[in-house]
């Protein structure tokens, strides 16, 4: 069993690992030309496809519990009627999004006020990168498919070309044709498109047999769409509402002083950090808890929740310790304004709690996502965010300031973790026993 959790969880890690290795290299290419206002173009229009395709992550997630589950019953059928059932929805809202691309625009740079020169630069960006929106989609669709199917190792091949592609197109564009953040753009553009089609090309190799065996469909299955929605619109609630939770995390922050949103910019890098060993273990969960879900072997399932949560249990007890023990050292590497470190230094406290508090809810997201479960996992994340987070950030924002702040995402994701916890055994458990 623990041989099946790392196979699947350590090339997840690995592929996580390199959304920020892009971003920075993107950063530091503008960071090094004349002048700071495409730094802020891409950081701008950056929140907004941010805010999209966060909004559609609910794609990947659904599709991997039911090829998962597919995967388990040993359902070929099914497991084609999925890739190609959501490659179709990814390929409809991509081009629903170049169509509608100029409300969208306006929109987004009605909330997002920046200098003028700055949101000239950045709407130039948007509707460049706009394009890509099919392709950015699709690979959601794919890589779901892929995780569901227990391949871990061809979303990590996939991430690494696309972000080699990137960085490689990137510098061409901007120090080889003398492009600004428009290169930026189209290099993000070519690279999704290039790693759609490499993607499609892993598909047709690796499982030529299971599609050349399994007729492509000639009609759509109603039923499987009713249940791919039923699932994804509540993914989607649960996904908006955690965006909706940090966004205003940052707005408050901002309230509060331009250096407090600084500070907790930077201390929410501990939390992505975690974020990002632990979500390998989520989609490993995700992967397992669904093949078993759908062989319908509640014993193996039960095995596979033991074991990973003592991974979960391990990882979280070596963060709280690096974090709390290397606490100046860490913030050192992300920042060098002493003024910003200085500021930090009160709020470390909350900073060790995080691993102790999230891990659970990480690993229940996967356990939540690969059986389907997700009226539960929407659940969980409403009660903790309006029941949690808000309340008691407002009942103590006025005596404790930021802390309160830190307080109430703590309580946040402690919530999920525990009412998580507790649902499990009727949403997921209770169900497996009753099918096997």
């Amino acid at each position: 069993m623990n041989r099946n959790i790392l196979r699947l969880a350590i090339p997840n890690i690995i592929s996580n690992i390199t959304v920020p290795l892009l971003g920075l290299v993107d950063l530091a290419i503008m960071g090094h030309l004349d002048s700071e206002k495409y730094l802020g173009a891409i950081a701008i229009a950056g929140i907004i496809f941010n805010f999209i395709y966060w909004g559609f992550s609910f794609l990947r997630m659904g599709t991997s519990g039911f090829t998962a589950q597919a995967y388990g019953r040993k359902d070929k059928k099914s497991l084609v009627y999925i890739l190609t059932h959501s490659l179709f929805i990814a390929i409809v809202a991509g081009v629903l999004l170049i169509f509608f691309q100029f409300p969208i625009q306006k929109i987004g740079f009605y909330f997002l006020k920046g200098s003028e020169q700055i949101e000239t630069l950045a709407i130039q960006y948007f509707y460049i990168r706009i394009y890509a929106a099919p392709a950015t989609i699709g690979l959601y669709a794919l890589n779901g498919w892929f995780v569901g199917m227990q391949d871990a190792k061809t979303p990590m091949m996939l991430a690494i070309l696309i972000n080699v592609f990137n960085i490689l197109l990137n510098l061409l564009f901007v120090y080889g044709f003398g492009m600004k953040s428009d290169g930026v753009a189209l290099g993000t553009l070519i690279s999704q498109y290039l790693g759609f089609a490499i993607a499609l090309v892993f598909v047709l190799k690796k499982y030529k047999k299971l599609l050349l065996n399994n007729v492509l469909i000639t009609k759509i299955n109603v039923k499987l769409l009713k249940d791919f929605f039923d699932v994804n619109k509540n993914i989607f609630i649960r996904t908006l509402t955690l965006i909706f939770v940090f966004s205003y995390f940052t707005i408050e922050s901002a309230s509060i002083s331009d250096r407090i949103l600084a500070v907790n910019t930077i201390l929410l890098q501990y939390l992505l950090l975690f974020s990002y060993v632990m979500d390998g273990f989520a989609y490993s969960a995700e992967a397992l808890a669904g093949r078993y879900f759908g062989a319908k072997d509640s014993a193996l399932l039960k095995r596979m929740t033991k074991y990973i949560f003592i991974w979960g249990a391990i990882l979280a007890i070596l963060f709280t310790v690096v974090y709390s023990a290397l606490q100046e050292n860490i913030l050192i590497l992300l920042t060098d304004n002493v003024n910003v470190i200085s500021a930090a230094q009160p709020f470390m406290l909350w900073i060790s709690l995080i691993p102790l508090v999230s891990f659970s809810g990480f690993l229940w997201d996967g356990i939540y996502i690969g059986t389907t479960a997700s009226k539960f996992m929407r659940n969980t994340m409403l009660v903790s965010a309006f029941l949690i987070f808000f309340p008691i950030y407002y009942l103590s924002k006025d005596t404790m300031g930021n802390h309160a702040l830190w307080m109430s995402m703590i309580l946040f994701l402690l919530a999920r973790s525990i009412s998580q916890s507790l649902y499990a055994k009727r949403a997921i458990f209770n169900k497996s026993v009753k099918k096997c």
